[in-house]
């Protein structure tokens, strides 16, 4: 072509790459870290979430803001005195079947005392609502009749309790503050943590609080920047509080001793501070080891174990990454052994830990490559794991440190073990909740539903025969049929 056809279709190039880039926004990138792009002119769910909420017709008119089809309610989050539920300030107490936290009671995503159907195309799980949410990567606690979740609206960070019979709003906290990133988008990351009738709950910049679990009423706040000198995370804070021997425990990541943080659970006062790790997106992990009671927290320096009254290393188990952050959980799956699981291409490595006086000895049973988790934390049963290397969905040996089937399908998702029946759930990356058989010969799908739509990265939980799941603008509840019930059915 002539020089200045050339150039005419050049600029024309550049014209329109830079009215696109200008034309379209970036919500955020799935696992696979591709972008979901929109026209800028389009609200996000956020701004719809919020301009509903601005609309007092809406707020106030049952039939604006309530669509009823069915037994299936779908209602707006709100906090106008017309949909939340007055909470006497009477005392919460945990109680059987209950959830109080990430991950379960032992933050190990089991499930214990349920026994459920199977086949969901004859009983397929109830619906029994859904509602709107805003956005943030949290889990659920369950307590009774209460859910307890954290999400952002506009520049508000909250700790939300919804009534679990029907999703509507009991009471909210407020903190002033809004982090957001590319990749995740905005809101908090982590999961509110119920003990002694109190709520706590880590914000994504660093704020951590105790509210009253009936009312949401501050009991006390803390702000673990200033009292860590750490910087915010790249991707947030993003670890859930632990309350153990009446202290609090969450990772900060501050220099000179100060990567776990512990605040007396009723005053809020800081107790400790102990740890060298700088990087981390996992939480404090309780655990028992030669019949010790320890907190684990896995971070870039490795895995440390600590004393939950003084904070005092008992030992440490150097495995640096450079630049990789961990995220997942250390999975303790005995008296002695651990698994530490890493992504980006680091693996997975079991230690055994024994116990001799003073002395904490650490052998390296095995390291694996063939199992890297990223932010998708796994499930043991019956000497294998199974869970999410990326997009691949595996069960792993643990005795022999191998692989035995892998699958694909679920894209980047999460995972609970219902133990009585040797069943996984898998909340898909795309919001399909996906029942499988949790057995190493292969892989065994047995029934699915569309749960929820759009990305969803946030751990499913199942409490009093309920599943609870949720994402970064939607949240639903289902009754799961009963085994009996079934068995009756048929």
């Amino acid at each position: 072509m002539a020089w200045p056809l050339r150039r005419s279709l050049l600029i024309g190039s550049l014209a329109l790459a830079t009215g696109a880039f200008m034309l379209l926004r970036i919500d955020g990138m799935d696992g696979a870290f591709r972008g979901t792009f929109n026209w800028r002119w389009t609200p996000t769910a956020e701004e719809r979430l919020l301009a509903d909420l601005s609309r007092t017709a809406e707020k106030t008119s049952p039939s604006a803001g309530e669509n009823v089809a069915g037994n299936v309610t779908e209602r707006v989050a709100g906090n106008s005195a017309d949909n939340i539920i007055d909470s006497a300030d009477e005392p919460i107490e945990l109680e059987p079947g209950d959830w109080p936290g990430f991950r379960g009671p032992n933050r190990d995503g089991r499930v214990c005392g349920v026994e459920i159907a199977t086949d969901w195309n004859k009983t397929p799980p109830k619906k029994l609502w859904s509602r709107r949410i805003g956005p943030g990567w949290s889990s659920f606690a369950v307590v009774g009749k209460r859910l307890f979740t954290q999400e952002q609206r506009g520049e508000d960070e909250l700790v939300v309790c919804y009534d679990a019979d029907s999703g509507d709003e009991r009471w909210q906290h407020a903190e002033k503050t809004r982090f957001t990133e590319v990749v995740a988008g905005p809101g908090p990351r982590g999961t509110p943590q119920f003990h002694a009738g109190k709520i706590y709950a880590q914000g994504a910049n660093g704020a951590l609080v105790c509210l009253a679990a009936a009312t949401g009423k501050v009991i006390w706040t803390q702000d673990i920047v200033k009292d860590s000198a750490a910087k915010i995370p790249q991707w947030g804070f993003s670890g859930s509080p632990l309350v153990a021997h009446g202290l609090v425990t969450v990772f900060a990541g501050g220099p000179s001793g100060k990567s776990v943080l512990a605040y007396d659970a009723e005053t809020g006062k800081l107790a400790w501070t102990a740890g060298e790790g700088a990087h981390s997106y996992a939480s404090t992990q309780a655990a028992t080891l030669g019949g010790v009671e320890q907190i684990l927290m896995s971070t870039d320096a490795g895995l440390t174990s600590l004393d939950p009254e003084s904070g005092q290393a008992l030992w440490v188990h150097d495995w640096k990454t450079e630049g990789t952050p961990r995220i997942v959980q250390p999975a303790v799956f005995n008296e002695t052994d651990i698994l530490i699981g890493t992504g980006m291409g680091v693996g997975t490595r079991r230690i055994r830990v024994a116990h001799d006086g003073d002395a904490w000895p650490i052998d390296e049973v095995w390291t694996s490559k063939q199992f890297k988790p990223y932010y998708n934390d796994f499930v043991v049963h019956d000497d294998h794991l199974y869970g999410f290397d990326g997009p691949i969905f595996l069960c792993f040996d643990i005795q022999e440190g191998k692989a035995r089937w892998r699958t694909r399908g679920y894209g980047n998702g999460e995972v609970l073990l219902l133990a009585d029946q040797g069943l996984l759930l898998v909340l898909s990356e795309t919001g399909e909740a996906v029942l499988l058989e949790a057995q190493p010969k292969k892989h065994v799908e047995l029934s699915r539903i569309q749960a929820i739509t759009g990305k969803t990265w946030n751990h499913p939980v199942i409490a009093h025969g309920r599943l609870y799941v949720r994402n970064g603008e939607e949240m639903a509840c289902f009754e799961l049929p009963m085994e009996a019930e079934a068995q009756t059915v048929e």
